[in-house]
């Protein structure tokens, strides 16, 4: 069974390699592409930055919405392109804090899930997407529900990238002052087992003529992908780095999340240290409360003398229980206790208390009902050895 390593090195598609039997993914296509595309139909260069336009900062969901555009244009866009990403939307739930979540169906049947949440009390207007990378998850966590399902493919970059373009577009029709402000890889999947196609599409979200999301705005979580972490630190793309930590051990760690046996937590703190981080920046460290199982005041006293020395910040998440999983939710009590020793300890802490819970949308359960099958029947999960 291939493990991640295999993984990342079988999706670095080109975009000829993305074509499928209705054309080019349009929203795969930088301006630059969109441009050379428009020539290869006979076009002028500005019906190219257009057709960009259209795309990536208004959102366009058909060719008939593109109305400065010729309609000999329109036809030969929908005779030799496809705008790719998101097939259909299956369902839209929403949640009484104000959340959503979509569940979202691709060209194949495989179906992801992503989650708009709103920001602080104090401005609720600034939305954050949190987007799949991956159908499934090949890293396996034993207390992610997305994990215990399997992982099936790598999502390419009109797939990625589309569910921020929907988000933004449903969010502009409900014109109600909510924007989308920030994005965070904290959905289905791996984002750093996905290198090519999530570095790619964070290039379109930033794109000044297109979505035009400041990089700092974007958050890349990873469960600890050393080759990733060192493409994400050569890439040249500002974004927050998140760590999915967990716990304080090698050992809980190793049981709790398989791949720290490819990429132990020594190497993994190490490469935080070395992190090129822009001035003023910390790097994220996700810590899921367990309870009576990482939750005792000498774990959080190990997290402090683990961080020693990254410039960081640290969330701690009450676990979302769920009736597959082994795991149950800790008091409210001990969360609070937990959170207070790594703030005596001067560790800028927060608790991320959980949200759209009521649709099934908080941290580890994306599409938890939907057990997706491989065409033979079988589950393609991590490879442990």
């Amino acid at each position: 069974m291939p493990g991640p390593e295999f993984a990342r090195e079988e999706n670095r598609m080109s975009l000829q390699e993305q074509r499928s039997a209705t054309g080019v993914p349009l929203r795969a296509l930088s301006e630059e592409d969109c441009v050379r595309l428009a020539g290869e139909l006979g076009e002028p260069e500005f019906r190219g930055r257009q057709l960009f336009h259209w795309i990536q900062k208004r959102g366009a969901r058909s060719f008939d919405e593109m109305g400065n555009l010729s309609k000999t244009l329109r036809g030969k866009l929908a005779e030799t392109c496809d705008l790719g990403g998101i097939a259909r939307v299956v369902s839209e739930k929403s949640s009484e804090d104000g959340s959503a979540k979509f569940l979202f169906e691709f060209r194949d049947g495989r179906k992801v899930e992503s989650v708009l949440m709103p920001g602080s009390t104090a401005d609720r207007t600034k939305m954050t997407l949190c987007v799949s990378s991956q159908v499934g998850c090949a890293v396996d966590c034993k207390f992610c529900v997305t994990g215990k399902n399997g992982f099936f493919r790598h999502m390419t970059t009109d797939e990625i990238l589309d569910q921020a373009l929907y988000a933004r577009r449903w969010l502009q029709d409900r014109a109600d002052g909510r924007i989308l402000r920030n994005i965070v890889f904290m959905g289905m999947g791996e984002p750093l087992l996905n290198t090519g196609n999530v570095f790619a599409a964070i290039r379109l979200m930033t794109e000044g003529n297109g979505m035009d999301l400041s990089p700092r705005r974007i958050t890349v979580s990873t469960s600890g992908i050393l080759p990733g972490l060192a493409e994400l630190a050569g890439c040249g793309i500002p974004v927050g780095l998140a760590i999915s930590l967990n716990a304080t051990t090698q050992a809980e760690r190793e049981e709790m999340m398989p791949v720290t046996r490819r990429y132990p937590l020594d190497e993994l703190l190490d490469a935080c240290r070395r992190f090129p981080l822009k001035s003023g920046s910390r790097i994220t460290f996700e810590y899921v409360l367990l309870d009576g199982v990482n939750d005792s005041p000498a774990h959080a006293r190990r997290i402090v003398k683990l961080l020693h020395g990254i410039p960081s910040k640290v969330n701690v998440i009450p676990f979302n229980p769920d009736a597959g999983l082994p795991y149950e939710r800790p008091p409210d009590e001990r969360v609070e206790e937990f959170a207070q020793i790594l703030r005596e300890a001067h560790l800028t802490t927060s608790i991320r208390w959980s949200k759209a819970l009521d649709v099934s949308g908080a941290c580890g359960q994306l599409a938890g009902q939907y057990r997706q099958k491989m065409p033979d029947g079988s589950r393609l999960v991590f490879d442990r050895e």
